[in-house]
């Protein structure tokens, strides 16, 4: 397993992010420290993948490898092959590519995302 290395001390907020995403039902924030970049990704009630981001990317489902934290809300994945999984507050998460999913029940879906923060909700 490879080993991350932090080279130098660095903190930011992502209440004051670097840049912020709006696709349809979403904001996402982004902060780089160090080499890491790092999101809040924050989907509205009745927020789908299918709906809010495959009009920004222009792919069949999300191509973003996840790895995250729930701190808000429930989301439902499903990949590609079927398989499907809920995710809700306090859960951590891994999601491969080829996947779809959905906001659910009557809260926001809030988590913090360090895998693919720095290219999530971009044209390809």
């Amino acid at each position: 397993m490879p080993t991350n290395t932090v080279t130098g001390l660095s903190v930011k907020s992502l209440d004051e992010p670097e840049e912020k995403r709006q696709p349809a039902k979403s904001v996402i924030d982004i902060s780089t420290v160090s080499d890491y970049t790092i999101g809040r990704f924050s989907f509205e009630r009745g927020w789908s993948w299918s709906e809010s981001i495959k009009p920004v990317v222009k792919t069949e489902s999300c191509q973003n490898s996840h790895v995250g934290y729930c701190l808000a809300g429930t989301l439902e994945v499903q990949l590609t092959s079927g398989e499907t999984a809920t995710i809700k507050a306090g859960d951590t998460f891994a999601i491969p590519p080829g996947h779809d999913a959905r906001v659910v029940g009557d809260d926001n879906f809030v988590a913090i995302e360090f895998l693919s923060a720095a290219t999530y909700a971009k044209p390809v």
